[in-house]
Formats: structure tokens, C-alpha cells, sequence
């Protein structure tokens, strides 16, 4: 991405590439000599996020059988996409960059807790048996909408930032919903349409990091579109 935000020196977010943007206040180089474009944690969060999201995408359209598939994608999520995510974040706070801290641990925590939520109820960690189909939906419906929820928060804020950033955070949203519904309603023809656009979510992210990759290495940024809210 070209830039994240018009506020501090360098930004990204998940499926990010930001370019360096002057800060206001504080217009020093957060490392002296160190070159801003190479040292862009979506470089890390970014990738680790498509991957993450086409195994996600590959289990809700139903590729392989559910449980094989769920084998694969839950190790992928937690050690490619939580962890990838978090090491991000902390990129990001070493770099002072707050807000790509923020939008990048966020994505880490749902990537984390996804798994973590999935494997507990497999198991009965959480007090609830695999074999009560009622009370696992009622769990993964609250599971979804508290996510759905935090992701339009994110959404929102994003308003700021340039409309390709904008555009992952809806695809994130209605993808959400749709596996919401198609939790409640046991219907895998909206948990499809969901993995569709966890595909299309990740491809704009397949964008982001060829932008961050290109600008790390010398290239111009991509076009990134204006933010819905310029003020």
C-alpha cells in the first residue's frame, strides 16, 4: 500500500505495504540510515495473512473432506498467521508505528483465537461436548458476531486510510457474516459464498504485499485509491 495513514511516519496493515509518510510531529527517521521501505513490517504480517486466508477459504468451500482439511488449516493458522502476525505487530511497535500495531494484533488475536476456539470445542475445554450440536452453534454464532463486531470497529477507522485497505475490511466483514449465517442455519451454500470471499479478501492482500515487496526493492508504489474519508 502507498499509504496507510497520513499521520505517522510509515504504515501498514494486514494485506499492507505502506510507503513512508511524513509524521507532523515527530519528523525524524525513527532509526537514522535505515531505510523505511525495507523495514515495513507488512513485509511479514502480510504474506502470513494470504496464507492463512486461502487455507481458511479451502475449508469453508469444502476442499478435501472437513476434518483433513481442518488438520491443515488450524497448524496454518496458528503458527503461520498468529504467529506470523504477532511477530508483525511487534515489528510495528519497534518501529513506532501504532496503528499498524494495532490493526496487525488484532488480526493475530483472531487468527489465534480461531484455532484455539475450534480445538477446545473439538475436546471440551471449554465445558461444551462435541456431541451437543446446539450448544457447539451457539457457541461458534457468539464466536462470530463478537469477531464480526471488532472487524467493523476496524472497518470503520479504516475510512482514513487508502480504499484498498477499505475494501479488505468489508470483504472481512460480509465474508463473517455469511459464515455466521451459514453457521445458524447449517447452510453450506453460505459457508461457499463465505470461502469465495475469503479468497477475494486475500487476493487484495496478494496486491498489498507485491506493493510492499515492489517498494522495498526500489519500485514505485501501486495505486491504492483515496481514502472514503479525507478529513
Amino acid at each position: 500500500m502507498s499509504d496507510l495513514e497520513t499521520t505517522t511516519t510509515h504504515t501498514t496493515g494486514p494485506g499492507t505495504g505502506a510507503h513512508a509518510v511524513s509524521d507532523p510531529v515527530d519528523t525524524a527517521p525513527v532509526n537514522a540510515g535505515v531505510d523505511q521501505a525495507a523495514a515495513n513490517p507488512a513485509l511479514l504480517g502480510v504474506p502470513t495473512f494470504v496464507i492463512g486466508s486461502v487455507a481458511l477459504g479451502l475449508y469453508l468451500i469444502g476442499f478435501k473432506s472437513a476434518d483433513h482439511a481442518l488438520g491443515a488449516v488450524l497448524p496454518v493458522l496458528i503458527f503461520c498467521n498468529g504467529l506470523g502476525l504477532a511477530g508483525a505487530t511487534v515489528w510495528a511497535a519497534a518501529v513506532r508505528e501504532g496503528p499498524v500495531a494495532s490493526i496487525f494484533g488484532i488480526f493475530a488475536a483472531f487468527w489465534i483465537s480461531f484455532p484455539v476456539f475450534v480445538l477446545g470445542l473439538t475436546h471440551g475445554w471449554w465445558g461444551i461436548s462435541a456431541t451437543d450440536i446446539a450448544a457447539a452453534t451457539d457457541a461458534k454464532a457468539v464466536f462470530l458476531l463478537v469477531w464480526f463486531v471488532g472487524i467493523v470497529m476496524l472497518t470503520v477507522a479504516s475510512l482514513r486510510l487508502p480504499a484498498v485497505f477499505t475494501a479488505l475490511f468489508v470483504l472481512v466483514d460480509v465474508a463473517l457474516a455469511l459464515v455466521y449465517f451459514g453457521t445458524v442455519n447449517d447452510s453450506t451454500g453460505l459457508l461457499t459464498i463465505g470461502g469465495i470471499l475469503v479468497f477475494a479478501f486475500a487476493a487484495i492482500g496478494v496486491y498489498l504485499f507485491l506493493d510492499a515487496m515492489g517498494v522495498a526493492l526500489g519500485s514505485k508504489p501501486l495505486p491504492m485509491g483515496p481514502p472514503v474519508i479525507t478529513r
